[in-house]
């Protein structure tokens, strides 16, 4: 039977029914969006997905409510709201639909669940506290589309319905970006480890283009990499690594000798011809040949080993 409609709830909107509507109009496009809390509209019926609103969670009806009591639950206790059923029962066909590889899908839905659904549930439940978030709590994706409802004063039929289509298009582009920084960083993996492999003991990792590389670095233990070097359009890149997701911290600096230089006055600093520019943070270089970046290379082992 196809899905003729996607049904949610008329009135102000929050970001779980808002991302839900963003994955369910990608794999029914056809279908008609209806926000109301009629009766007729919120029970379940063949061609209908119904979610945040219908106060009852059974997939093989087709209703994603999380209002009810019990609430639907995680196996690890944590609240479901719209977003996480839907994404629950739709990511992996909605992840098919962006194009993500086969043999990607399980990872990238396990991580963007965890990275992204997840906050926006416990968000949604109150689980989690929007000041989370610190002086950066007003500027949360949730926050940000709720900032598009109509002012209180708007009072059109349509104000809503239009702020509510408006929230979607904005979320769609958060929500496929982030598909696709999470299904390229897993074709990085792929890159950075083969270059893993290629480095054996040596303290520099090369690879073919700039690309996500400390999670690959980490998971495989390859503790013994100090720095990056990479082409980047027509110069070459020398950069750090960081200790951990969590911190700025890297594993070593570039020599403080270099930082803040740029051209003849790195030059002379390095003693390497082509020597463009090194950061005052010590954590970029960049030179205009892979020689010259190599040497750089070199040259920061050294200060770091000595």
């Amino acid at each position: 039977m196809p899905i003729t409609h996607l049904v949610t709830h008329s009135g102000g909107f929050h970001a779980d029914e808002v991302l839900s509507t963003v994955v369910l109009s990608r794999l029914f496009p056809e279908a008609t969006l209806v926000r109301s809390r009629d009766a007729e509209w919120i029970t379940p019926d063949s061609g209908k997905i119904i979610y945040d609103v219908g106060r009852a969670y059974d997939a093989d009806t087709g209703i994603f409510d999380h209002h009810q009591k019990p609430n639907p639950l995680r196996e690890n206790g944590q609240p479901y709201s719209s977003f996480g059923l839907i994404w629950r029962h739709f990511g992996k066909d909605y992840l098919a639909a962006l194009d993500v590889p086969q043999s990607d899908i399980d990872e990238v839905h396990a991580s963007f669940e965890q990275s992204f659904v997840l906050p926006v549930d416990l968000l949604d439940n109150g689980a989690i506290d929007p000041s989370a978030a610190g002086p950066l709590s007003g500027l949360t994706l949730p926050v940000l589309l709720e900032t598009l409802k109509p002012s209180f004063d708007d009072i059109r039929d349509e104000a809503d319905n239009s702020a509510f289509v408006m929230a979607v298009d904005v979320a769609r582009h958060f929500v496929e970006a982030g598909i696709r920084a999470k299904s390229a960083k897993q074709r990085a993996e792929a890159l950075v480890k083969k270059a893993i492999k290629a480095a054996g003991d040596g303290r520099v990792l090369e690879l073919p283009t700039g690309m996500p590389f400390r999670s690959a670095i980490e998971s495989t233990g390859a503790d013994h990499l100090l720095f990056v070097v990479h082409p980047r359009n027509d110069d070459w890149t020398l950069t750090t690594i960081r200790k951990g997701a969590d911190t700025f911290e890297n594993r070593a600096d570039l020599p403080a000798t270099w930082g803040g230089l740029t051209d003849a006055a790195l030059e002379e600093a390095t003693g390497v011809q082509g020597a463009k520019f090194c950061h005052n943070a010590l954590f970029i270089a960049v030179a205009d040949s892979r020689d010259a970046i190599m040497e750089m290379a070199r040259l920061a082992v050294l200060e770091v080993e000595n």
